[in-house]
């Protein structure tokens, strides 16, 4: 490749994955776009400016105080909503490169995945779920961060790659691209693996109580675990139009999937996710009452989207420490304290 006749560093980019991407990769110069045409980066593919716009957001600054699955715990090596989407895009690069894809591409829907998680992990995606005539699910609120919450309504005019690899990252989800199903299984090998570290560091599981089977299979360490899930995909993927665990191993992962929602997802501190689901149903019914005591940049989408989807919008950006300040501040007296759910 003559390097001397492009005339940026993204060109040259753009050149060199015609070396090395799988044919069924997304090349970055092939992209669908964004919705606002914009002047390209002399320095940095699309994808690759996609990637840093989702890092410098607000939304994404904010996972780093959301719950994964166990409330503000006292140790300090429990997973937040941030470090699972870090996990995540390790695991979705590893894939990537494995099955010669688009790196960037990969890493840019796997960091954007979770924007639109609530507070208190799935707890608070059940209430906002429960209490809003259209529902609530976090996949479709990350899209709608990306598109119209961040930047004070303006967006981030993301291309079409990465919106719709955000919108489909869940495993009910078709992604259009091979990257995007490359996050949807990274996203289940990083949450279930690394849950399992929680819930034995958090002495609610032995490594005995896990099912013998499925750990035959993918192996009894999380490396090992996520390396068997890796190399499986590998071996069913590499040169074909799709992104695929063996039955055997998609079997054992979901065997895992099921015994952690049975063992853990849904017996952790009952007691604190009672509190957080009352907390979260007042504080929606509050500013449904009093709309105007949101901030000014969700007032502004009201016009458009309505009060109902514009009071999740508020919520479900919230930090779990945030939220229980705003509820605090609105129903609790300075001399009292709610207790159990701040660390």
């Amino acid at each position: 490749m003559d390097e001397k006749k492009y005339a940026t560093v993204r060109e040259r980019v753009c050149a060199r994955e015609e070396s090395f991407l799988s044919p069924y990769a997304v090349r970055s110069a092939e992209t669908k776009g964004r919705a606002r045409k914009e002047k390209p980066c002399d320095f940095r593919t699309e994808f690759q400016r996609d990637r840093d716009r989702i890092i410098y957001s607000n939304s994404f600054k904010r996972l780093k105080n959301k719950t994964q699955v166990f409330f503000a715990p006292e140790g300090d090596h429990y997973i937040t909503r941030m470090t699972h989407t870090v996990d995540v895009s390790q695991i979705a690069r590893s894939i990537a490169r494995t099955l010669g894809l688009n790196e960037d591409l990969a890493e840019a829907i796997a960091l954007g995945h979770d924007l639109g998680h609530t507070p208190f992990g799935h707890v608070g995606e059940k209430v906002l779920a429960k209490l809003s005539s259209d529902g609530f699910m976090h996949n479709e609120q990350s899209l709608r961060v990306v598109d119209y919450i961040e930047k004070a309504g303006r967006g981030l005019n993301l291309t079409f790659e990465v919106r719709d690899g955000i919108l489909e990252h869940k495993s009910s989800g078709k992604p259009a691209t091979l990257e995007g199903e490359a996050v949807s299984l990274a996203d289940r090998i990083a949450y279930i693996n690394h849950d399992i570290e929680d819930a034995l560091r958090a002495g609610i599981l032995k490594m005995d109580d896990l099912p013998k089977r499925a750990v035959k299979i993918l192996g009894d360490a999380t490396k090992t675990r996520i390396n068997t899930a890796i190399a499986d995909i590998y071996e069913n993927s590499y040169g074909k139009e799709h992104v695929r665990m063996s039955d055997e191993v998609m079997g054992a992962t979901n065997e895992l999937r099921s015994f952690m929602f049975k063992n853990v997802y849904a017996l952790t501190n009952i007691a604190i996710q009672e509190r957080a689901e009352r907390m979260l149903t007042q504080t929606f019914e509050y500013f449904m009452k009093h709309v105007d005591k949101l901030p000014k940049p969700y007032l502004n989408l009201l016009e458009r989207d309505g009060k109902e989807r514009v009071v999740c919008d508020y919520i479900s950006g919230m930090t779990d420490r945030y939220a229980i300040s705003v509820f605090e501040n609105i129903f609790i007296p300075s001399t009292f304290s709610i207790g159990g759910i701040v660390s």
